[in-house]
């Protein structure tokens, strides 16, 4: 009679415990499915194509093992790939989170009309981006495009943008910034709206002028804005391509040519999967390492409230 109780306790434990997993498993299976059908497979099929010569028409894949790394890390244009990309990434997420940010404060006082602010300046995130360099086309026209025609009332001939080296990645990178600083802006108006306003009081008694203000109690409070901002926009810096493929195409003389350009050149102009591999797991590293670093440095300055 004694034991017969704790047996049945056992038994309902048990019982409880295998549903629950099997609950869990059940919710959490999907999500692991398509992870696995998505993300995992393909990201093992692409490391093996980076090491085998593919034209993805022939039936044979022979097997180059290494080749395909030797010949695309060494090749020269691999080295202004990589400039290019760290020169886009870099000056892109500052121009974004840096404008996003004036902007955003200056949206976050009572102004007339700054709902309709607030909708224009995030319209662009949303529209497609190849569209939105069609319409830039125009615009950078040295001859009959808008900023030609500003240029002019001040007597300053407009540069030929998408046609010179010189200009044609300022010219991307004006207009990708443009495009995505609307989103940097929504980002930090919820977290300038979630500081606690008696910080900025408390501030000011202490004799803090608005600088300081700024540096004390904003920059604290919107360290998770600016920490996620800088891990999503960094990414999608890595994965543009719309824009620059209607705008310049990689050109003039490769002067705009990315990672995820060049993996598109390789992979499906050349039709040669080997190297669009190596350009693809280039990617994948250089994007684990980058986030990696940015957790383990940047999020160190994270204030949690």
């Amino acid at each position: 009679m004694h034991t017969t109780a704790p047996r049945a306790t056992a038994r309902h434990r048990t019982g409880g415990q295998l549903r629950t997993y099997a609950l869990f498993i059940a919710l959490v299976a999907p999500n692991l499915i398509l992870l696995a059908a998505f993300t995992f497979w393909p990201l093992l099929v692409n490391a093996w194509l980076s090491m085998v010569r593919w034209n993805f028409l022939s039936a044979q894949q022979p097997f180059v093992g290494l080749d395909n790394y030797v010949r695309v890390l060494g090749a020269r244009v691999f080295l202004d790939v990589v400039r290019n990309t760290v020169v886009f990434t870099g000056i892109s997420v500052a121009i974004t989170m840096g404008v996003g940010l004036i902007l955003a404060i200056m949206l976050d006082q009572r102004l007339r009309w700054r709902t309709a602010a607030r909708a224009v300046l995030f319209t662009p995130t949303v529209l497609a981006g190849s569209a939105i360099a069609i319409v830039w086309i125009y615009i950078f026209d040295p001859r009959f495009g808008l900023l030609q025609q500003v240029l002019a009332w001040f007597a300053i001939a407009s540069p030929n943008w998408l046609a010179d080296p010189a200009w044609a990645m300022a010219a991307v990178i004006i207009v990708y910034s443009w495009k995505n600083v609307g989103y940097a802006v929504v980002i930090y108006l919820a977290g300038l709206q979630a500081i606690d306003r008696t910080l900025y009081e408390a501030a000011a008694i202490d004799g803090a002028d608005a600088f300081a203000q700024f540096r004390a109690v904003t920059l604290p409070g919107l360290s998770p804005m600016i920490f996620f901002l800088m891990v999503t926009s960094v990414l999608a810096c890595f994965q543009a391509f719309d824009i620059i493929h209607v705008m310049t195409d990689g050109g003039p003389v490769n002067a705009t040519n990315t990672l995820v350009y060049h993996l598109y050149e390789q992979g499906f102009i050349r039709t040669q999967a080997g190297p669009a591999g190596v350009v693809a797991m280039v990617m994948f590293i250089a994007m684990i390492l980058l986030t990696w670093l940015q957790l383990r440095y940047a999020e160190t300055r994270v204030h949690y409230a």
